[in-house]
């Protein structure tokens, strides 16, 4: 792919406004649970839309990552003890919006022995046990492929696991800590564990990828049982980040999304205002 804009002029079609004054209620139900969501911490340009609907995806485990991935505002700051309360401020929270499809995801805690797998089951447990019709999604860190946390994972009830790749291998410079590989035995090992799971990842666009290694990308989530798939436009959080690369007009979006169902994916979301957790309920009904 060929650069077509500079990373410091937007082009039309990524000029979202983002408007909070309607969303008072979403962010005093996040309040009074003491709660953080990834639409906050993560500064998602789709906050106001999801907001809106009652839709928000919750930061577990505290908003402090142990790694250094140069793309992600999320916190740096030395990461705080799990809380016990939190699940049930989960469950409540969920219920006072009137959720049916539940996203629950957390910063990469390698402080942890299990990496936090057990307070995911535990918040798992919290929502189901209020109502069991809930669907929840988790969107897991890659937990360092240790088995008995992802076997926890497996089983702990969630219809939906998801794991990012976020980029191509050659450009994983930008996760610190993190390996291609070990993430793709992750979402392997997630579906071997429980078949009856569907497993997810998501990819940024804009870095700097090319065509070709990104149908290569596409092929290993297929080989590696994974059929669920997000793909967005990378935008840099600030100067001190990863600076974009490429914005990707959203016909090339269409293009991969296109593709990739012509590859034997269930269900691929693919637009620059695409993330993990946009419309994600929207994955199981396609």
């Amino acid at each position: 792919m060929s650069t077509q804009k500079t990373a410091f002029t937007k082009p039309e079609w990524l000029r979202k406004k983002i408007t909070l004054s309607s969303l008072r209620e979403v962010e005093e139900i996040i309040a009074k649970g003491k709660l953080h969501t990834v639409c906050q911490e993560a500064m998602c340009p789709n906050i106001g839309e999801c907001f809106s609907r009652k839709q928000a995806t919750f930061l577990i485990l505290g908003k402090e990552c142990t790694r250094r991935c140069t793309f992600c505002s999320v916190s740096k700051d030395l990461p705080m003890a799990p809380d016990p309360e939190e699940p049930g401020h989960i469950a409540e929270s969920v219920e006072a919006m009137g959720l049916r499809h539940v996203v629950i995801t957390s910063p990469t805690r390698d402080d942890l022995p299990d990496g936090g797998a057990e307070h995911f089951a535990k918040t798992v447990e919290a929502i189901k046990s209020m109502d069991s019709t809930i669907v929840v999604e988790l969107l897991i860190p890659d937990l360092q492929e240790d088995d008995a946390a992802l076997e926890t994972i497996a089983h702990c009830g969630a219809e939906i696991v998801g794991h990012n790749l976020e980029t191509v291998p050659r450009l994983y410079h930008v996760r610190k800590g993190a390996k291609y590989e070990r993430s793709l035995r992750v979402l392997q090992k997630l579906a071997a564990f429980n078949p009856d799971i569907r497993t997810k990842s998501g990819i940024m666009l804009g870095l700097g990828e090319r065509e070709e290694e990104v149908f290569s990308l596409l092929q290993d989530l297929l080989d590696h049982q994974c059929r669920l798939l997000s793909i967005g436009q990378y935008l840099s959080p600030s100067n001190a980040h990863e600076a974009v690369v490429e914005f990707v007009p959203p016909e090339r979006f269409e293009f991969f999304r296109q593709k990739g169902m012509e590859m034997g994916f269930d269900y691929i979301k693919s637009s620059p205002y695409t993330r993990s957790s946009y419309m994600a309920d929207e994955y199981l009904k396609g």
